[in-house]
């Protein structure tokens, strides 16, 4: 028990399939119960697709883990419906600071334009999180959620994955047409497979120390993170300190590969590094308990594909990258947005099942844009080689001097989302625009009023595919909307407005209360956006053509042609 927490434990069902002769076939399992497996489960569950979710354990994560949780991510939550819990619960921050001994060298605002319903980060840790994702789950119909059924056996043929269960009460199988496999970074099944994973691992160690403090260090209305590259409380090291909930604090501190990992964490160890960093920072009136102490090497690899057959990984699973950016979790979250929509749609016979090796496409590129950034990060703050280590150094006294030298300054890039403009789902522009939202990338947000009431533009969005139209259509692309809403994949229009302008009253509409919208879609009358149903554009136009968008939304899902 922490002071701070007390683990739930979810009860123990006995298999319904225990002592049938027939094999039970459901259309989804997903194995593991972490943020990245019940992510899956209910963004199936609320596109209407059932899910079985199967976990060994029968509580939370033990230990804070994933702390920090990005813009996209919680833009993500709040479509799963646990948006406002996890920002409620959690520690808002924009700004990280970057120290070379007790020198200030480098700051930056992760969301420097006002404007956006979320922050750039959240710290919450993960049990919190996970504790608020199951609760979630349990409230949504459609989602059958196991604990203490552990998975002991996967096959898989052309027409199904076969998952082979242990219970207390004995073995059981399922059948099943899609198997997400979320069982984290050590993954039992692509281990059992023997599938590949490829990179490096880095010889570093790093202690986390998940400390309560009985004062504040730092003024309430600024939660921001420190890092430190050789500070004189941890010389010749780096360290890392920022909050979590609950007046919690999460401490990392660089260790060295000789370093003892079982020693490191007694508390004789732990307790003067954590003074030493307080008391050189002014703070020492103030005391601290510690909450959850572990030692960890990081690795930078992913799996060649994370599509094999029937059989789809996501998370941990498919990909690590050290813990500096903030790319584990978020990037896993992520990879579930990108993957629901296609399965639902493959499901349901409205798309092809080739539209899922565009889910490995997509990811392994995002995937391989956080190993690059997080290998990166880590090079920097781990010097291999004596040349290397001389070479940060002269950077890091450089940016004390110049600002020039701050944007060399590599203390982990934090967590943005993939921009997929190579992917092939997207319909190239072709008409002229300005500005970042092209196709592949995420809609940004903006203020928007709907029927007079002040809103945000995303929640309009992420339901299916979505047609935006600024301003009002003409009474031919009104038919054609009409048309397209009815058809195979429904396209679901939605209006934007100028301010002050009211819209038809016969379809969505939103006013742009703010011109936030149309200045960062660089939009007209008559701009016209094909948004995917993870919020990503697909296609855009400066006027609306029924035939171009029916090709778009074919691309879009995979298709020649729409049927």
């Amino acid at each position: 028990m922490l002071k701070t927490y007390t683990w739930p434990h979810y009860a123990y069902q006995r298999p319904p399939e225990l002592g049938q002769a027939a094999v039970r076939r459901v259309p989804l399992v997903v194995v593991g119960a972490g943020p990245v497996g019940l992510s899956a489960a209910i963004d199936a569950a609320l596109r209407g697709l059932p899910v079985l979710l199967l976990d060994e354990d029968d509580t939370v994560s033990v230990g804070s883990r994933g702390v920090c949780y990005a813009k996209r991510t919680l833009e993500i939550f709040d479509r799963l419906g646990v948006g406002d819990a996890v920002v409620d619960k959690g520690v808002t921050w924009n700004v990280g600071r970057t120290f070379h001994h007790d020198s200030e060298v480098f700051a930056f605002n992760l969301l420097p334009e006002a404007g956006h319903r979320r922050p750039g980060m959240v710290n919450l840790q993960q049990y919190h999180l996970e504790q608020t994702l199951v609760e979630r789950a349990a409230r949504l119909p459609g989602i059958d959620l196991r604990w203490r059924h552990k998975v002991v056996g996967v096959t898989q043929n052309d027409a199904l994955a076969s998952v082979d269960v242990e219970t207390a009460d004995g073995n059981y199988t399922l059948h099943c047409d899609w198997l997400i496999v979320a069982d984290g970074a050590r993954s039992p099944i692509r281990r059992a497979l023997g599938l590949d994973i490829e990179g490096k691992v880095f010889q570093d160690r790093f202690l986390i120390a998940d400390v309560v403090l009985d004062g504040e260090p730092f003024p309430a209305d600024r939660t921001e993170r420190r890092f430190w590259f050789d500070p004189p409380f941890h010389p010749g090291q780096s360290a890392l300190m920022h909050r979590e909930a609950d007046s919690v604090w999460r401490i990392d501190f660089q260790l060295g590969w000789d370093a003892d990992p079982e020693a490191e964490k007694q508390p004789a160890r732990v307790t003067p590094r954590i003074r030493a960093l307080l008391d050189s920072q002014g703070y020492t009136d103030i005391g601290f308990e510690l909450e959850w102490v572990s030692v960890y090497t990081f690795q930078c690899r992913r799996m060649a594909s994370f599509r094999h057959g029937r059989l789809l990984f996501v998370g941990d699973a498919a990909h690590q990258v050290s813990p500096f950016g903030a790319r584990g979790a978020n990037s896993g979250v992520q990879d579930t947005d990108n993957l629901l929509w296609k399965l639902q749609l493959v499901t349901s016979g409205a798309a092809p099942a080739s539209l899922l090796d565009s889910y490995s496409a997509e990811r392994t590129f995002a995937a391989d844009e956080n190993l690059l950034n997080s290998t990166r990060a880590t090079d920097f703050m781990t010097p291999k080689s004596r040349a290397a280590k001389v070479l940060r150094d002269a950077v890091l006294s450089l940016a004390e001097e110049l600002p020039m030298g701050r944007a060399l300054v590599n203390s982990g890039r934090l967590s943005v989302p993939a921009l997929l403009t190579a992917s092939p789902l997207n319909t190239p522009d072709a008409d002229a625009f300005d500005g970042w939202m092209l196709p592949g990338a995420p809609l940004d947000d903006a203020p928007v009023r709907a029927a007079g009431r002040p809103g945000w533009l995303l929640p309009h969005t992420g339901h299916g595919f979505v047609l935006m139209h600024f301003g009002t259509p003409d009474a031919a692309q009104r038919d054609a909307l009409d048309a397209l809403a009815r058809g195979a994949v429904p396209l679901h229009p939605l209006v934007v407005m100028p301010p002050g302008q009211p819209g038809p009253a016969d379809l969505p509409c939103l006013e742009d209360c703010e011109g936030r919208v149309a200045r960062r879609f660089d939009a007209r009358p008559g701009t016209a956006y094909l948004v995917r149903p993870d919020q990503h554009v697909a296609a855009r136009w400066r006027r609306f053509d029924a035939s171009a968008v029916r090709a778009a939304l074919a691309r879009a899902t995979g298709q020649e042609t729409l049927p």
